[in-house]
């Protein structure tokens, strides 16, 4: 007789385990309160085994027996509740607690991603920066490249034109005293203010077609500023001078010739500042 309880006991077990199996797989909680409550009502019943016992077994032993696994079964069912109950509020808080790093993991990502941005715009400007500065370093090298390109040429044509006659012979100047006496030579320009091509070129032992050509040369680089008229005399006029002119006839629009003259002769100084000698 005992084994026929044992057997009904654990087939009870049974049926309330594939219960909290099923109870576990529901989502709801209406659904799960539902499902304890049959599985407690049906551990509740009282098992068939009214004519499975023995012609001579006792009545109150079997009473006895039958309050035992009953008692038995409503334990394993209570223990079974409170698994589930337990591994629903586990459930519950789980979503609670992954949100979290997520979220943190999400910010830490952001600030990242913004940090990167500004890392790529900082070199981009660094970038700009050098390049621009690259750009005017080209453009200053490039400028002194082209200003001692021209001195050279200066020197070259000034190197050529500039001969001392000695003891009968032609000797060349020295670079430094070519550039001396270039700058010898536009000095006595501004100085002379009014001089003669052929007076120049005695002054300075040249030729009088070297020396017109030296002349226009430093009128083209702008290292003089005048005019040079048809009887062979270069005028020297300063930028003052000159602006001072323009402005006149800026002011009296058309002006005549005589006009012009004189009021060039008011404005343009004509006389030498020193009196130099050959």
């Amino acid at each position: 007789m005992d084994v026929v309880i044992y057997l009904v006991a654990a087939a009870i077990l049974t049926i309330l385990i594939i219960f909290a199996v099923k109870i576990r797989g529901r989502t709801a909680e209406e659904a799960d309160h539902e499902d304890r409550q049959n599985v407690i009502a049906r551990v509740a019943a009282p098992p068939r085994v009214a004519d499975d016992r023995g012609a001579g077994m006792p009545r109150r032993r079997r009473g006895l027996d039958r309050m035992m696994a009953q008692r038995r079964a409503q334990r394993d069912a209570a223990e079974i509740d409170t698994n589930i109950e337990e591994d629903a509020d586990e459930e519950d808080e789980r979503p609670e607690t992954e949100e979290r790093p997520q979220a943190e993991l999400e910010e830490r990502e952001e600030r990242k991603r913004i940090q990167e941005l500004r890392e790529q715009e900082r070199m981009k400007e660094e970038e700009k920066e050098r390049l621009q500065e690259q750009k005017e370093e080209e453009e200053q090298r490039r400028a002194k490249e082209e200003q001692e390109k021209k001195e050279e040429e200066e020197y070259m044509k000034l190197k050529a034109s500039f001969i001392i006659e000695e003891q009968g012979e032609a000797e060349e100047l020295t670079e430094q005293e070519s550039r001396n006496l270039l700058q010898e030579f536009i000095q006595y320009v501004k100085d002379s203010k009014v001089v003669l091509l052929e007076d120049l070129a005695s002054h300075f032992e040249m030729r009088t077609q070297d020396a017109i050509a030296r002349l226009q040369d430093l009128i083209a680089d702008g290292s003089v500023t005048g005019v040079i008229d048809d009887r062979g005399k270069f005028i020297f006029i300063t930028p003052e001078e000159m602006d001072a002119v323009t402005q006149f006839i800026k002011q009296r629009g058309r002006i005549s010739i005589s006009e012009l003259v004189q009021a060039s002769n008011m404005l343009i100084n004509l006389s030498p500042t020193i009196q130099t000698t050959s």
